[in-house]
């Protein structure tokens, strides 16, 4: 039902992230972003010209929801901020997986992300080409992580749940002495949690980012 507010580009927006946030990317649709809104899909129309413009808003949505590197940061602390902040996002938003490096109209958020990255990077004296590089290793280290978090057969925030897969699946190992092993290094003392594992992994691409720097 409508609320009585006037309808803008910016309620569109956030009536199609609520859709998408409830059924996936392929939930996206004028009808359906109007029916959040309680208006007619061609009402849509008159703010956002097709179902092209309003994805293009939507991954602008997504990358103004990243925090950015500061001026104040070395180029670790900045990346650390924004592949924390880039993470956060897309595990709250899985279809952004699906659509943020699909369109081919950027907009400024996504201009203003990626260019405080380059500049930070810049800014800690990488040569252009090694920021290239080094922009291209985290996002995919970042991107990879946060699909897999989205879509392991447990929670991945929690111990027991990690744990519980485990002894579920123990007895399919007994020919695969390699994969039991490391089964029961992660899970043997019974802590393990696959979301802490992140900050690890990004301090193995930075430091690798630092010997190359070096």
């Amino acid at each position: 039902m409508r609320d009585g507010r006037p309808l803008t580009a910016q309620r569109i927006i956030e009536a199609a992230v609520e859709v998408a946030d409830e059924g996936g990317f392929a939930a996206i649709s004028r009808r359906n972003v109007g029916k959040q809104l309680g208006v007619e899909a061609m009402s849509l129309y008159h703010h956002i010209a097709n179902k092209d413009a309003l994805l293009d808003a939507l991954v602008d949505w997504v990358f103004s929801r990243i925090e950015l590197p500061t001026a104040a940061d070395s180029w670790q602390a900045g990346m650390r901020r924004r592949a924390g902040s880039a993470r956060r996002v897309l595990v709250d938003h899985p279809w952004a997986l699906t659509l943020i490096d699909s369109r081919s109209n950027p907009g400024p958020a996504l201009l203003r992300h990626h260019d405080a990255v380059v500049g930070c990077l810049r800014g800690g004296g990488f040569p252009i080409a090694l920021a290239a590089q080094a922009f291209s290793a985290i996002d995919a280290y970042v991107y990879g992580f946060a699909l897999t978090e989205r879509n392991l057969p447990f929670d991945p925030s929690t111990t027991t749940d990690a744990v519980d897969f485990a002894v579920e699946v123990a007895p399919l190992l007994g020919s695969y002495p390699h994969l039991a092993e490391l089964v029961q290094h992660l899970t043997g003392s019974g802590e393990y949690s696959f979301s802490r594992q992140f900050e690890d992994g990004l301090e193995i691409i930075l430091a690798e980012l630092e010997r190359r720097l070096g």
